[in-house]
């Protein structure tokens, strides 16, 4: 299983210090960059371990991301083992779909920026109480906050998707 917080060798936890994130990065990118191997093999093997160097940045910058990785890691149920939400969840998600589609329909920029301020307030309130159940996940409790911070993290994923209805990703 690919572990993100050892190829940059930082703890495992889902609060992150981004500074600290950042120089592990670039200690780890620059000790692999491939440019500083001559030998065509320790290139090769240089060039795999700058990918999975750049990989591990990418999931532990992403709050999402890297709350996924750490449930895998501690042996959490993985998106297709748990698919249950909160109560009364997908009622709500399915109106403010429909309030979304409806406003960009009509042209309604207001009822637009309406759901998305929603939607961003919803984001912020999953990653504060996923970042809480990770943090009281200790001894003894396991199963049970891992299957917590799995049913939050099914639903913060409709909002992520919700979000991108919004704004679509950029292409390049």
């Amino acid at each position: 299983m690919f572990d993100p917080f050892a190829v940059l060798g930082l703890e495992r936890h889902y609060a992150i210090d981004r500074p600290r994130l950042q120089r592990a990065y670039l200690s780890e990118a620059a000790k692999w960059h491939p440019d500083r191997f001559a030998d065509p093999i320790e290139r090769r093997q240089a060039e795999q371990r700058s990918a999975e160097v750049n990989r591990a940045r990418e999931i532990l910058e992403d709050d999402e991301q890297r709350a996924e990785a750490l449930l895998a890691l501690l042996g959490g149920p993985g998106k297709s083992d748990d698919k249950s939400l909160p109560d009364g969840f997908l009622m709500d998600i399915l109106e403010v779909r429909q309030q979304l589609e409806a406003a960009m329909e009509s042209g309604d920029a207001q009822g637009k920026r309406e759901v998305e301020q929603w939607a961003d307030g919803q984001r912020g309130q999953y990653r504060r109480r996923v970042g809480e159940l990770f943090d009281e996940a200790g001894p003894g409790r396991g199963s049970e906050a891992l299957r917590a911070i799995r049913h939050e993290l099914n639903a913060w994923r409709y909002i992520e998707r919700l979000i991108e209805q919004i704004e679509p990703p950029h292409r390049a």
